[in-house]
């Protein structure tokens, strides 16, 4: 799977462990999230297309880099509302999208109930984060959604994902690059990741 990058910062690395914790409050959870985001989201970014520039500083010319494209930052709800702060703290200009997607518990396949994107991100680098990657089905309807609307430039962000949902998720879509905190082994018979943190959007919000 040769576009699943595995980060191995030592922030992330560390913010990984406290999220894990459960001891960890839900405002040092919100906190840590958005902090792992904004990392994850830096090793993202930091293959985006640039191009030319000439502006002018106080004291002459210089040439100089920008983006070349729009950046679009999409939550798959309701977690991945707790990456959203990172990635605006790293890009404040980028345009946010939302998708909602839960899975049902009895089939665990994904079932849509809200999309609500920008009207045009044919040309847009398409950021989607979610802090778990589990079976990976949320993750596969949430790249075939923008695809549909004509997203061509897209990336994956989460924090822990399970091998079976890397792989289900780089299968449906080879193309794309996965970035990940880090990859646990193993999912239990709810679909959650062992050992991973619990639900995410529980110990975000504080409702578990």
């Amino acid at each position: 799977m040769k576009n699943v990058h595995v980060s191995k910062h030592p922030l992330v690395l560390d913010r990984i462990a406290r999220l894990r914790d459960r001891r960890t409050n839900v405002a040092d959870f919100r906190r840590l999230m958005g902090e792992l985001a904004m990392f994850l989201a830096g090793d993202a970014l930091a293959h985006a297309r640039v191009k030319k520039a000439r502006v002018r500083t106080p004291v002459g010319v210089a040439d100089a880099m920008r983006l070349a494209h729009d950046l679009v930052f999409v939550a798959i709800l309701r977690a991945g509302l707790g990456m959203v702060d990172g990635l605006v703290k790293l890009c404040p200009e980028a345009k946010l999208a939302h998708i909602g997607i839960y899975r049902d518990e009895e089939t665990l396949k994904p079932v849509k109930y809200y999309v609500r994107l920008p009207e045009n991100v044919a040309d847009s680098l398409v950021v989607i984060a979610d802090p778990m990657l589990a079976t990976g089905g949320s993750a596969v309807e949430a790249v075939e959604i923008m695809k549909s609307r004509g997203a061509k430039h897209i990336c994956f962000l989460c924090m822990i994902a399970s091998r079976e949902g890397i792989k289900r998720l780089a299968a449906a879509h080879p193309e794309m690059p996965i970035y990940v905190g880090t990859i646990d082994e193993r999912l239990n018979h709810d679909g959650y990741i062992v050992p991973g943190l619990g639900d995410a959007g529980d110990r975000m919000f504080g409702t578990d």
